[in-house]
């Protein structure tokens, strides 16, 4: 197990921990609170359910997008939602207590729910935080497989390869025009271009192509094929 599965599972597992706690305290709280207001009994204990579950239903959905690497401005309305539940289980849990005025046990009610809410905004940031880290390293160590594996498949090639003799092409007669000095840096690349060029597809590179790969003018790509 790699490290970024281990923290990505740690995280998971903090925020089922604090759903199924917030669960169990709201539970009794809202059930007291429900009875206090007279609901009935067979429908007073089925009220913290839903809310809990909207909530936990709305983290598994968030963590399973955030490790898609989903990004945040298409989950808006599934983060309010679950925002807005966990405020409204973080008010049925307090309301009992602060209605009996228990404000110490309001507080010690609230610890919950707030901590709820906390990662419910903060861990599926946390998992696409991770996801961003450890997409790069992936993507990076592909190309460097593929190389690996091209070469394996490559056959095996002469280590001195003579060099293309280059066959000048058969151009009209055109008023003279000014020389064009060839600096030898450019020169030195044109000839390391074409050589590669010549043993890919087998043919002398032109001077359009030149031009095309050292992104120069057409007068210098002339003069360097002339060159070589």
């Amino acid at each position: 197990m790699t490290e970024d599965q281990i923290t990505q599972r740690t995280i998971t597992a903090v925020m089922i921990v604090i759903a199924a706690l917030a669960f169990v305290f709201s539970f009794g709280n809202v059930w007291s609170l429900s009875l206090r207001l007279g609901v009935p009994g067979p429908i007073a204990p089925l009220i913290a359910p839903m809310v809990d579950l909207s909530v936990v239903g709305l983290l598994v959905a968030l963590r399973y997008l955030s490790l898609r690497g989903l990004p945040a401005e298409q989950m808006t309305a599934a983060t309010r939602l679950m925002h807005f539940s966990g405020l409204l289980t973080l008010a049925l849990n307090v309301a009992e207590p602060i209605v009996a005025g228990h404000y110490g046990r309001a507080a010690v009610d609230a610890v919950a729910p707030l901590l709820l809410l906390g990662w419910g905004s903060v861990g599926p940031q946390l998992l696409r935080a991770f996801h961003t880290v450890a997409r790069p390293a992936v993507t990076a160590s592909l190309p460097d497989e593929i190389e690996t594996a091209s070469d394996a498949s490559r056959p095996a090639v002469p280590l001195t390869v003579p060099a293309p003799a280059p066959v000048a092409p058969h151009v009209a007669s055109a008023p003279a025009s000014p020389v064009v000095k060839v600096p030898e840096p450019l020169l030195t690349e044109a000839r390391s271009i074409a050589t590669s060029h010549h043993t890919e597809h087998g043919e002398p590179i032109t001077a359009a192509q030149l031009k095309t790969r050292l992104g120069i003018g057409l007068p210098m790509a002339t003069a360097l094929y002339a060159a070589l």
